[in-house]
């Protein structure tokens, strides 16, 4: 069997983890679930779903995933001190 490996920052893996044990599986059955629901998209969707992704390997470059815990999250004001991690909210 072939593998295809994701590389995260943690505060996406963290995220990723918690809500694999919330619904009772893996993060490898979260991420083979995740690509087979964009696979299937495409069919009907293909344009955006291509967009989308090259949009997304751009901002990863310096940004997390805004499902992602807050860890080295950027802040507008400059000056401002860094805010505590604290586990992402984007699922409550």
């Amino acid at each position: 069997m072939s593998a295809i490996k994701i590389h995260l920052p943690d505060e996406e893996l963290s995220a990723v983890r918690r809500y694999a044990e919330e619904i009772g599986v893996t993060p490898e059955d979260l991420a083979y679930a995740a690509l087979n629901r964009l696979m299937l998209q495409t069919k009907v969707d293909a344009d955006t779903i291509d967009r989308e992704i090259i949009e997304a390997r751009e901002w990863r470059k310096n940004n997390l995933a805004l499902w992602s815990d807050s860890a080295r999250s950027v802040h507008i004001y400059e000056g401002k001190g860094d805010d505590p991690s604290a586990p992402s909210e984007w699922r409550t």
